[in-house]
């Protein structure tokens, strides 16, 4: 479990500088700054948990991880 923790975390920086090559603000409205960046962080910590469970779940299907 400490493992998939320590993963989460790693990916969710990943997915953050990922992300960061993405040009979105014309999405947002005007002035909500605050709603765009929450937004910015729940799409990296899904993308992170999304990432991570296939990892984890493919290595132990494989025998890697016991």
């Amino acid at each position: 479990m400490l493992l998939k923790a320590i993963l989460y975390i790693i990916f969710t920086f990943i997915a953050i500088w990922a992300l960061d090559s993405i040009n979105i603000t014309n999405v947002f409205k005007k002035n909500k700054i605050y709603a765009a960046r929450v937004l910015y962080l729940m799409i990296s910590i899904s993308l992170s948990y999304l990432v991570v469970n296939f990892l984890y779940d493919f290595f132990a299907y494989s025998n890697i991880i016991n």
